[in-house]
């Protein structure tokens, strides 16, 4: 979609916001209803305990893709600044898929540990989730100004999706070591 179909079309502006809008709003909701009502999406057996292993690692290359792409972008090189973000995406994707399967099978881990370290992994655990729910609605507006090139709209948002998508990404594969010990 370029920006002359657009323009063409003002109401697929809107129409296109309002279905992000909406995504952004789902996505965090669903995971809360995973969360509270785990039980009512078990099945019995299902044999998902290497899934956070795999989310660490997905975090992990996301973190690496956002650097590359910001590298990229810096020295305007636009098409692989475009590879590494649509990676990002894509691996984020991925992980948010996963993540939810996992949660949906098995109960929320307890962490163990006492002390600064306790305090530290709540702060982390914390500030990691209030910006994982708010970043589900950057990326998805972020993507969406690249995508129909309204850069300049694209370039505002990006400025705070970034760090905040790179600190997510980051806090999660800590919050994985953190909590791995006290897997069952």
């Amino acid at each position: 979609m370029t920006t002359t179909n657009l323009a063409a079309n003002p109401g697929q502006h809107t129409k296109y916001k309002l279905i992000l809008g909406i995504l952004a709003a789902a996505v965090p909701l669903v995971v809360a209803v995973l969360y509270y009502f785990p039980e009512a999406f078990r099945i019995p057996g299902a044999q998902v305990k290497f899934l956070p292993a795999v989310n660490a690692v997905l975090n992990s290359l996301t973190a690496l893709c956002l650097l590359i792409g910001f590298y990229f972008i810096r020295n305007k090189q636009v098409a692989q600044h475009r590879a590494m973000m649509g990676t990002a995406f894509l691996l984020s994707s991925l992980f948010l898929v996963s993540y939810v399967i996992y949660h949906s099978q098995v109960p929320s881990t307890k962490f163990g540990g006492e002390g600064l370290v306790r305090t530290v992994y709540f702060v982390l655990l914390l500030s990691h989730i209030l910006l994982a729910i708010v970043t589900v609605g950057l990326v998805l507006f972020t993507l969406y100004f690249a995508l129909t090139e309204q850069f300049q709209k694209h370039r505002r948002i990006a400025r705070w999706t970034f760090p905040v998508w790179l600190y997510v990404s980051v806090t999660g594969v800590i919050v994985y070591f953190m909590i791995a010990p006290y897997y069952t």
